[in-house]
């Protein structure tokens, strides 16, 4: 959907929504049989993306991300970017599942360590009002390949499940579920790991002041102590991000701001020649004026891809984008790719390609 409103944070995109509108949106997708395919980016999540390639495509191929980590949220307030709130995937589901509805969510458990699928079942079958299981599964260690036989897709789509939640570690589980999402009939597909140790009881949450004040990290040790070398490795990582992103970047914009003739309007023209369609940006890409640029981007996703076979994008008159706008072009990026048509941009400044560096998308966005 280019109508998405996304922000990149730390070279990721999320969506700027709140608790209760992230559910509604799972509901909408259950209600309509629409996928939805929920990613939840905490710190190690933001981390590892970075480093494995697929794993930072899985979540540019999400139909919802999250931010699921205070340290995104802080980064984001230091940037002026307008995340309501941290949307934990474990809060979320307990939304979900603590509404009364007539017709229950049905979620089946895949993954987990030992029979933890089958008790968070049992537990969702006692407890909830809004949800109740319709099947888990737990596949063992194995290869990727293992664990998408047909055997095992069969057995989930013959449950008919609404929410499926995979719990295999988070770089498998994204990877599993972009292997298998085309053969699964699940409307809503996410990986929550935690989410089935919650259910079952096997760990519990830390009160609401401790995440709210982000020392769940610390509740989550002393319930868990082999945690404690990941989440020291991540405190690392965050002070890294926060030193040579995040502050560089506020600081940047900031400078520009002040500096620079920065004003809130964009113009576009468009040229189609042969079967590459050129978009020109005159101005700033910023929140004001990003309904034009939606409006442009869809024209182009109106067009017959065995018309269009390639996007230009002209930033010669480009003078700033914002994080909203990197988001949009993600969207867009990955909408084009999933048609078969490609994205580059031309003419574009040093201080584009310097925003669009410590925003962390240069990788992805001129691939």
């Amino acid at each position: 959907m280019i109508n998405r409103d996304l922000h990149v944070v730390l070279g990721l995109p999320f969506d700027n929504v709140n608790t209760d509108q992230a559910a509604s949106l799972i509901e909408q997708s259950v209600a309509s049989r629409r996928r939805c395919f929920l990613s939840t980016p905490n710190l190690n999540f933001v981390v590892q993306a970075h480093r494995d390639s697929n794993f930072y495509a899985s979540v540019i191929e999400s139909d919802l991300v999250i931010a699921d980590g205070m340290p995104i949220i802080w980064i984001a307030r230091l940037l002026g970017i307008p995340l309501p709130e941290r949307v934990a995937g474990s809060s979320l589901f307990d939304l979900l599942r603590e509404k009364h509805r007539d017709e229950p969510i049905r979620v089946f458990f895949f993954g987990g360590l030992g029979n933890v699928a089958e008790t968070a079942g049992e537990k969702l079958q006692q407890d909830s009002v809004g949800m109740q299981c319709c099947g888990f599964l737990n596949p063992g260690i194995g290869t990727l390949e293992s664990m998408s036989s047909e055997e095992i897709i069969q057995q989930i789509n013959t449950a008919e499940p609404d929410f499926l939640v995979v719990a295999l570690g988070a770089a498998k589980g994204q990877r599993w579920i972009t292997h298998n999402q085309a053969r699964i009939k699940a409307p809503v597909i996410s990986h929550l790991g935690a989410v089935v140790n919650f259910v079952a009881g096997e760990i519990c949450r830390a009160p609401p002041r401790w995440q709210k004040m982000g020392g769940e990290w610390l509740w989550r040790i002393s319930q868990e102590p082999q945690l404690a070398r990941r989440y020291l490795l991540d405190g690392l990582s965050f002070i890294y991000l926060w030193v040579a992103k995040a502050i560089p970047l506020a600081i940047y914009q900031q400078c520009l701001r002040l500096y620079s003739d920065i004003k809130p309007s964009i113009k576009i023209t468009t040229e189609q020649i042969d079967n590459c369609f050129e978009i020109g940006l005159t101005g700033s890409a910023v929140g004001t004026n990003r309904r034009l640029l939606k409006d442009g981007f869809q024209k182009v996703l109106h067009k017959p891809c065995t018309i269009i076979k390639h996007v230009r994008i002209n930033c010669a008159e480009l003078n700033y984008i914002d994080s909203g706008t990197l988001g949009l072009l993600l969207n867009f990026k990955r909408q084009l790719s999933d048609r078969g048509q490609t994205l580059s941009f031309f003419n574009m400044s040093g201080r584009i390609r310097t925003l669009m560096g410590l925003h962390g998308v240069q990788k992805f966005l001129l691939a």
